[in-house]
């Protein structure tokens, strides 16, 4: 079973995350910020990171990503990032920061769906 990490400051997006997730075959977790997502993420080795870019606290969604991508550890957790930001130099953000995808909100439960399994491969969905 894949391990999903949902990282969302906002409950309500990540209860319809998890929701739409539910109905697959993933081992779900959750964060409410950048810092205990990190934590997170390095405790349980997710398959995938569902990351909201802009959060508050000590660090924001791209600082996790990249911390998730430096970390040899991890560099093979799939990173997609969630925003409302959808501007070219946001995107460039995310690239740089080595997201291997890009979603921006709202997106919709399909479009999540086929997103992960695009990601994960025949192996995981």
């Amino acid at each position: 079973m894949k391990r999903v990490l949902i990282v969302e400051d906002q409950a309500d997006i990540r209860k319809l995350i998890r929701m739409t997730l539910e109905f697959e075959n993933y081992e779900i977790h959750e964060a409410a910020d950048g810092s205990f997502g990190l934590r997170m993420a390095q405790a349980i080795k997710p398959d995938i990171l569902l990351l909201d870019v802009m959060m508050p606290g000590e660090i924001d969604g791209l600082q996790v990503c990249q911390r998730i991508k430096s970390d040899p550890e991890m560099a093979g957790s799939k990173v997609v990032l969630l925003t409302a930001r959808g501007q070219q130099k946001d995107r460039e953000a995310g690239e740089q920061a080595g997201a291997d995808e890009y979603l921006i909100k709202p997106f919709s439960p399909l479009q999540l769906i086929e997103t992960i399994e695009r990601l994960l491969g025949a192996e995981g969905a």
